[in-house]
């Protein structure tokens, strides 16, 4: 394990500056080491002796070229023929910069990239198309919390036509950020046990982080579960049991934060809850438990839609979308296929003193 070298987390990087506070107080917690280069952050690695860096973007094309280098052979065995355009997905919450950084991603990756989409919005095309073509009116909010992003999008489908009527949702609260939660208080309990700090050795950090991210995993199915570790630090094993219970009480404020965009979008949509026909789950996020349970009940009880696979839903529809785009999706279910989205963020131009109007 080298955990200076393993990199992570690096949607969190992509479009930002190094001076923002949210970059700030994720660097604090990585393993990795984060340096400014031109107000820039680059990640610094050591390989084979030298000391190199790496903006967000060139890693992503390395997770791109890697991933996208499998999808695309599958695709190639599949249609019998050369594939070099893509349509990549991106947090509905993405400023420009964040989506121009990951289009430049894509072509740095080798990539031919036709459009970028809300993942929220490809998620609904993928569940339009799965619950089968009607014209009966449809009023659908897609509820997408991921490893490292969470977005909410409320949609209206009628045949064909995918209405995307309002979008909200946080860049920087998903799955990682639960984790994050439980590592410190493992660590607390660490330092309680045995009066060590393991707070300044990325090593025992990681291998913990990787210990909570697989307890919560298990919570969404289990009640209990037990972290054990050989000689997590200074020689000093560590053994804790957690309890869902008590996970939920560590993270209660972060699930309880995903509430207020489904507000949001209920708000700028101009549209009663009661009026909300379907209820769609996304990320991978949404198997624990406390997450559906809240989300259910501000919905006075509604049935949760899980009909589609909350990990394939998006690539699925920016896969319908590329289809579209090329001309190669002929079927009748996308024959009329219409997608109608938003502009998430304000657009606005730079008055004298660097102002926003």
């Amino acid at each position: 394990m080298n955990p200076a070298n393993t990199v992570f987390d690096v949607k969190r990087l992509i479009g930002r500056r190094y001076d923002d506070p949210t970059v700030k107080k994720d660097i604090e917690s990585w393993p990795f080491k984060v340096v400014d280069e031109g107000s820039n952050p680059k990640v610094q690695v050591e390989y084979l002796g030298e000391t190199k860096t790496f903006s967000p973007q060139e890693i992503s094309a390395m997770v791109l070229g890697k991933v996208g280098g499998i999808m695309k052979e599958v695709a190639e065995v599949k249609l019998g023929k050369k594939v070099e355009k893509a349509v990549i997905t991106v947090p509905a919450y993405f400023n420009d910069n964040q989506r121009q950084a990951t289009k430049d991603a894509g072509a740095i990756s080798g990539l031919n990239v036709l459009r970028i989409i809300n993942e929220p919005t490809a998620a609904a095309i993928a569940y339009g198309l799965g619950a089968g073509k009607s014209d009966k009116e449809r009023n659908v909010l897609i509820y997408d919390l991921g490893g490292g992003t969470f977005d909410v999008s409320l949609l209206h489908i009628q045949g064909g036509v995918f209405t995307v009527k309002a979008t909200a949702g946080d860049t920087h609260l998903g799955g990682q950020d639960f984790d994050t939660n439980l590592l410190e208080h493992f660590k607390k309990e660490f330092q309680k046990k045995t009066k060590k700090d393991i707070t300044g050795d990325a090593r025992a950090l990681r291998r913990l982080r990787t210990a909570c991210e697989r307890a919560k995993r298990t919570l969404s199915n289990g009640t209990q579960t037990t972290i054990e570790i050989d000689s997590l630090f200074d020689g000093e094993d560590f053994n804790a049991n957690i309890t869902r219970a008590r996970f939920e009480e560590i993270n209660s404020k972060a699930f309880q934060g995903t509430i207020q965009p489904v507000e949001q979008v209920l708000k700028d949509s101009q549209i009663e809850k009661a009026k909300v026909d379907d209820i769609v789950l996304v990320g991978g996020s949404t198997r624990i438990p406390r997450i559906q349970k809240l989300l259910s009940d501000f919905f006075n009880g509604k049935k949760l839609e899980k009909s589609i696979n909350p990990d394939e839903a998006v690539a699925y529809g920016a896969a319908v979308q590329a289809g579209i785009l090329s001309g190669k999706a002929t079927s009748a279910e996308t024959a009329d296929m219409l997608l109608l989205d938003v502009v998430p963020l304000s657009l606005g131009v730079a008055m004298e003193g660097n102002i926003f109007a």
